[in-house]
């Protein structure tokens, strides 16, 4: 039965009481009902109690039945009601508060791709989105929601990536550039071709993470459980003092029925989930919150330097031909070669050379982990590895790429990563936060690692490290230094995400290893959402612990009154809705 149909039905049993005991005058009658209603659900909430137990966590459910029970013995039966009205009213305002805080995730899950526009035999066909395969055309309409990932082949169109990204403005896309599936198309029709089947797309990634996200459980909610231990035992000694003293056993009743449980129940969740919507509003999926908890206290954070630190994408850095070759003549023979190749350096060069005419080739061959050869205007063009073209490799940190005319050396052409423009300044943001220390790990060589660790403020670095020696690095921080957060892009990374307390990936690229083994996923590429994911956290934490302690102190504080017999257990039971009400509004404040 649900926390809400538990409310309506003590409402209504509720009601039959009020009107056997006022209308009809069955004062027996609305005790039993009252007194079977809530014996019912105390042995429902004492079953709940030890498998809480059992799972090594210690409630405060013991308060409440203690609460049902005392007040049904000295026959406050009235006061009774009004604490299961409280219990089951207080897990409905829960759950609606839950549900209105993650309003944001469930949009994700309602705006699910259902159908997308097939080329198939000269025809629009309009198939179930589990149907399309990789390399099918599609055309996505105006207003529709892009159904997988692809690449554009034709037209134009503003692309509102908002609920993938965080990104409020519309992104423009031309041919070439990459759709992904859960955006949204402006008011231009899009043709497109297939990279990744549905399952594989990023939209299915945001779903299986926002589900995650939904059904882990916080480890904060078991640290507010522990502040039930002092608490129970305040609600005793002062009704047992008060009780002792005045010899009056409703003293006790009246104490226990004001020491509301619901600020520690409820407080701690409803604002982990508040912090959770409002990372996911900003295009930062927290799987849990634990992971809020952990990254709020944070005092390690390492990067991977590929991907993450960069950009992870090579540039031509630099075109350097020899003899009486010009730049120009040397950029436009390259690319004209390497234009019809999907290698990541042929890319990047064609890309590079984008404001230059390329020239027509014929006879192209790409030879796998040589390079590229073509004729162009009858003349037979090389571009690939030295040891292949029969030159001397030239040293250097950077990735080259020489090119032959008619199987003479002509010239080199230059690539190498680029820092995130935004790097520096999200390295800074984090100092800010005084953490232990900031360290790069990379498998690049020492030179490389070293120059771009210190032109984006980091002082630890850690070069030459396979997958395996990223975990031993990260498992060996000391625990003074704990926890500690990894931030990676890439499958290499997936063993040091998962071996660090704290796990975020730079996911704006798809469904990778290093996702699925994140506890974080940053959807938009931009470094400076890591020091906001920590800012979110270290704020819902803050009001999280705020809302707890601030229901305790009312509650206590009512407690004390309630001693000197000033509060009927009446009034008393009908206080702790105004204690819920305040907890559960100030861990919503988490939200923004």
């Amino acid at each position: 039965m649900t926390h809400f149909r538990k409310f309506l039905l003590t409402l209504l049993i509720g009601g039959v009481a009020l009107n056997s005991e006022f209308v009809f005058h069955q004062s027996q009658l609305a005790f039993f009902l009252i007194a079977t209603t809530g014996g019912i659900l105390a042995f429902l909430m004492f079953l709940e109690m030890i498998k809480t137990l059992r799972s090594g966590k210690y409630g405060v459910d013991v308060l409440a039945i203690t609460a049902i029970v005392a007040t049904l013995i000295v026959k406050e039966y009235w006061a009774s009601l009004m604490i299961l009205i409280m219990l089951t009213g207080g897990d409905s305002l829960e759950d609606y508060a839950n549900q209105k805080a993650s309003k944001e995730l469930q949009a994700l899950l309602d705006n699910t791709p259902q159908t997308a526009h097939k080329w198939n035999n000269g025809n629009w066909e309009e198939l179930p989105v589990d149907q399309i395969e990789v390399n099918d055309r599609l055309v996505v309409k105006p207003g529709e929601t892009v159904p997988v990932d692809g690449r554009v082949t034709k037209g134009s169109s503003e692309i509102d990536e908002s609920s993938l990204t965080g990104e409020s403005q519309p992104i423009t896309k031309n041919i070439g550039d990459t759709l992904l599936s859960g955006s949204i198309n402006g008011d231009r029709s899009l043709e497109m071709r297939v990279e990744k089947r549905a399952a594989d797309s990023q939209y299915q990634l945001i779903l299986n993470l926002v589900q995650e996200s939904k059904e882990k459980p916080a480890k904060f909610v078991r640290m507010a459980d522990r502040y039930a231990v002092p608490f129970t035992l305040v609600a005793y000694l002062i009704g047992g003092i008060a009780w002792w003293l005045s010899g009056d056993p409703h003293r006790f009743v009246e104490v226990l029925v004001v020491a509301s449980p619901c600020p520690l129940i409820l407080a701690a969740p409803v604002a982990l989930v508040a912090g959770m919507s409002r990372s996911s509003k900003n295009g930062i999926v927290v799987k849990n919150g634990t992971t809020l908890e952990k990254l709020a206290v944070t005092k390690t954070i390492a990067f991977d330097k590929t991907g993450t630190i960069t950009k992870g994408q090579l540039e031509v850095t630099a075109v350097r031909p020899i003899g009486k070759w010009s730049k120009e003549e040397l950029l436009v023979y390259a690319a004209s070669a390497e234009q019809e190749s999907s290698h990541i350096l042929a890319r990047s060069l064609v890309s590079y050379a984008k404001n230059q005419k390329l020239l027509p080739t014929s006879e192209l061959k790409e030879i796998v982990g040589q390079g590229i050869e073509a004729m162009i205007d009858n003349h037979f063009i090389q571009v690939g590895r030295a040891k292949w073209l029969g030159v001397t490799e030239i040293a250097s940190a950077e990735t080259i790429i020489y090119v032959a005319f008619d199987r003479k050396f002509v010239g080199t052409i230059h690539f190498a990563d680029v820092i995130r423009p935004e790097a520096t300044n999200a390295i800074n943001q984090l100092k800010d936060f005084h953490l232990e220390q900031v360290m790069m790990l990379t498998g690049d060589n020492q030179t490389v690692a070293q120059t771009i660790a210190k032109k984006v403020g980091i002082m630890t670095v850690h070069a030459q490290c396979l997958p395996q020696d990223k975990w031993q690095i990260l498992a060996d921080v000391p625990k003074k230094q704990r926890p500690v957060t990894m931030v990676g892009d890439g499958v290499n990374d997936a063993p040091a995400l998962s071996a660090a307390d704290v796990g975020i990936a730079m996911g704006a690229h798809g469904a990778t290893a290093a996702s699925e083994s994140a506890d974080v996923v940053i959807l938009k590429d931009d470094l400076t959402r890591v020091p906001e994911a920590v800012l979110i956290a270290k704020e819902t934490m803050h009001i999280a612990r705020q809302s707890v302690m601030l229901g305790i102190f009312i509650c206590i504080v009512l407690m004390l009154i309630a001693s000197f017999g000033v509060i009927p257990a009446l009034l008393g039971a009908m206080l702790q809705e105004v204690v819920d009400t305040v907890s559960i509004l100030s861990a919503l404040r988490a939200k923004k």
